[in-house]
């Protein structure tokens, strides 16, 4: 009770906030903003410790990390009450209505009712912004006020234009950052995953990109006709720097060329690699324009370096590799052993690194396995589609496997509750792997059904595959342990299509394969970096980190800066921000790795019983030995278990409209995952007059 209480609280002093920052997006282009509001405001905060910018610091930077910090405490206290999901049912249905989507076949994909509104929401303010800008700016560009500076009206106006579409793209740049910050209490506060918020960090980049580039052709041309290009290689001490804006543009640029989506597909390594050039894309913004000015922006880049510090820490040790199992449709099951304290949800997924294929390479997949049903394993499944999947399908299927494989992970990430359940009936559409994420949603169900004792939803699996081979993935939805007594209490169905095959295969030999690998002692059980209340440990790291920046940068000010400076902004600037860049970076070091080392050794005292548990096996077992003994015949076809379930087509696609609309019930689900043709398809069915019952959700892994 005393949880809801407070949770109550925190989630009115967030509306609050969050209702401060909208406000002051819509103000900041205004005269009343700048003339009033900020010269009031500095004017009170001015002081020998933080200077000139410590206005932006109260307005900006504050707020957002509070609310990060926030939401943080607040997600941990509603931790312990997902179970009582269920309760606001009629809301959540309500709230679905919203998600139905509306644009199916665009440019944007697969766009939602919501997701359009905020969209919309989102350019109003862009438009506003550029608006005020010109009609606040434009009027004072005099033929005098020209001759002044030795050139033309239309000359000044290009220039000032310039300025005012670079205020517009920091608007976009302000947002860039959060839907990458995949550990962060801001999406799952809005009811977001990483995965799924993919897209908005694609938009935002794709405006952040054109708006910069337009600034700086704009500043280009200006120098040009007023025979001033000398301009382009000025580094100004103390004042705007354009030699680092050239160089934070052109680092953009080159990042943005390389998420052409022709490009991302034939040659994936070179986008991953061109992302990282976001360092020195921000790194010399803020040179570019100035501390004072980057500290609109920085909210969003903190608490993704939050974010991306933990995961470096959590990426230096490799995890304990127990077991694979090998498909004949070229798939295999990674199955790793985990702290009993690491819990995730359905449809959570993970990022991997093989360092014996790359050591730089790090590709997201959908964790199969259920964190309560299976406490101290955590399995995910990889079918070979590229050119990394493949060469890890082969080193483990050659006759000289190896006995053991580097593995480091980072997350898992995923949805805060189990959403599904609101519905009476759940329709998984999958095509090809896209199989993967309701394998993690099956196995939940037979927990609650076997365990809980909880009402599940009618479950339709509709699964279509290339060939009869696949359907051996069928054969996952049970856990390496599992007993297929456990399905009998699921309503489940499987509609299982073969597209390319007319009949069953005639080689009934293909075989799946065990192997079990030979953990080294230094590898580690899969754990939270920040243990099981890793929500309060990031709520501390934000809220520390950032009086550790305020102390520290009010210090360097008070003695270094402003006997140099004193509050007249005539201290270098490259300096000032390297300094504060500096700052920022050893303040979040210090705290997150307090925070790491506080949580390990509890950490530590788990992976030694769990190592003493492996190590009850005799050695020398099988179970220890990387073997194909565990090998057992299947004819192409799902576990015995599932044949009553499952309903098997050859040579025919599903009839996805009528299988949907023969659906019946108040409230039903559909998921789908897989092609982007299949997803638009089961989108547009869903958004269709006759289908108001029909909830649509994807889930997409494509990054």
């Amino acid at each position: 009770m005393e949880s809801r209480v407070v949770r109550a609280a925190i989630r009115l002093l967030l509306t609050v906030i969050c209702l401060g920052i909208c406000m002051m997006w819509i103000m900041l282009p205004t005269n009343t903003y700048r003339q009033k509001w900020r010269a009031s405001i500095t004017k009170r905060v001015l002081s020998t410790y933080f200077g000139t910018q410590g206005s932006n610091i109260l307005i900006w930077t504050f707020p957002v990390l509070l609310a990060a910090a926030l939401g943080s405490l607040y997600l941990h206290l509603g931790k312990n009450l997902n179970e009582n999901v269920l309760h606001s049912n009629e809301r959540k249905r309500r709230l679905a209505l919203w998600k139905r989507p509306l644009l199916v076949k665009g440019p944007l994909g697969i766009v939602s009712g919501i997701e359009l509104a905020f969209l919309i929401m989102f350019i109003s303010l862009l438009i506003w912004t550029l608006a005020t800008y010109l009609h606040n700016g434009l009027p004072t560009i005099t033929p005098k006020v020209a001759a002044k500076y030795g050139v033309e009206v239309w000359q000044m106006k290009l220039f000032d234009i310039a300025l005012w579409i670079a205020f517009v793209g920091n608007v976009c740049l302000s947002f860039l950052f959060y839907p990458v910050a995949r550990g962060s209490s801001v999406l799952p506060l809005l009811g977001l995953t990483s995965e799924g918020s993919i897209k908005y960090h694609i938009w935002l980049g794709h405006m952040t990109m054109v708006l910069f580039t337009v600034h700086g052709v704009c500043y280009i041309v200006y120098w040009a006709v007023t025979g001033q290009i000398s301009e382009m290689i000025k580094w100004s001490h103390s004042d705007v720097s354009n030699v680092a804006g050239e160089i934070s543009l052109l680092g953009g640029l080159f990042l943005w060329a390389a998420t052409i989506p022709q490009i991302r597909r034939k040659a994936f390594e070179l986008f991953f690699y061109t992302h990282y050039l976001y360092v020195i894309f921000v790194l010399f913004f803020i040179v570019h324009v100035g501390v004072g000015f980057s500290l609109i922006m920085l909210p969003g880049f903190y608490l993704f370096m939050i974010d991306r510090f933990l995961r470096y820490l959590q990426s230096r040790r490799s995890v304990r590799l127990l077991s694979a199992r090998l498909l004949p449709c070229d798939t295999v099951e990674l199955n790793f052993a985990k702290s009993p304290g690491l819990s995730y949800n359905p449809t959570s997924i993970m990022f991997l690194n093989v360092a014996g294929i790359s050591k730089l390479q790090w590709h997201p997949f959908t964790i199969s396995s259920n964190s309560r049903l299976e406490p101290d394993r955590l399995s995910v499944i990889i079918k070979s589609e590229g050119s990394w999947s493949t060469k890890l399908y082969q080193m483990l299927s050659s006759p000289s496997s190896v006995d053991r494989l580097e593995v480091s992970i980072e997350g898992p990430y995923g949805p805060a509750s189990n959403h599904f359940l609101r519905h009476d009936t759940l329709v998984m559409v999958s095509g090809g792997s896209g199989i993967t994420p309701f394998i993690s949603i099956i196995r939940e169900l037979i927990y609650r059904s076997k365990i809980s004792q909880c009402k599940t939803p009618n479950m339709i699996l509709i699964a279509a595959f290339k060939n009869s081979s696949d359907l051996t993935m069928l054969d996952l939805l049970l856990p390496m342990t599992g007993s297929p007594s456990e399905l009998s209490n699921l309503q489940l169905q499987i509609e299982a299509f073969v597209t390319r095959e007319k009949q069953p295969a005639s080689d009934n030999s293909k075989r799946v394969r065990s192997i079990w690998f030979r953990p080294h002692q230094t590898d580690i059980p899969m754990a939270a970096i920040l243990g099981p209340n890793s929500w309060l440990w990031l709520s501390a790291i934000v809220s520390s980190s950032f009086i550790m920046f305020l102390i520290l940068i009010g210090i360097i000010t008070r003695y270094y800066i402003y006997p140099i400076d004193h509050n007249k902004n005539d201290f270098s600037t490259a300096i000032r921000a390297v300094l504060h860049i500096l700052v920022i970076c050893f303040s979040i070091a210090v705290t997150a790795s307090a925070a790491v080392f506080w949580n390990k050794r509890q950490y530590a005292r788990e992976a030694k019983q769990i190592q003493n548990m492996d190590g009850q096996t005799p050695e020398g077992s099988p179970d220890l030995m990387p073997s194909y003994n565990a090998d057992r015949e299947l004819e192409s076809l799902p576990h015995q278990s599932l044949a009553e379930a499952t309903k098997i087509h050859y040579g025919e696609r599903p009839d996805l409209k009528r299988m949907l609309f023969d659906c019946k019930g108040s409230s039903i689900g559909v998921l789908v995952c897989g092609p982007k043709k299949l997803r638009h398809d089961v989108a547009a069915i869903c958004s269709s007059g006759p289908a108001q019952n029909l909830h649509f959700e994807s889930i997409s892994f494509s990054w």
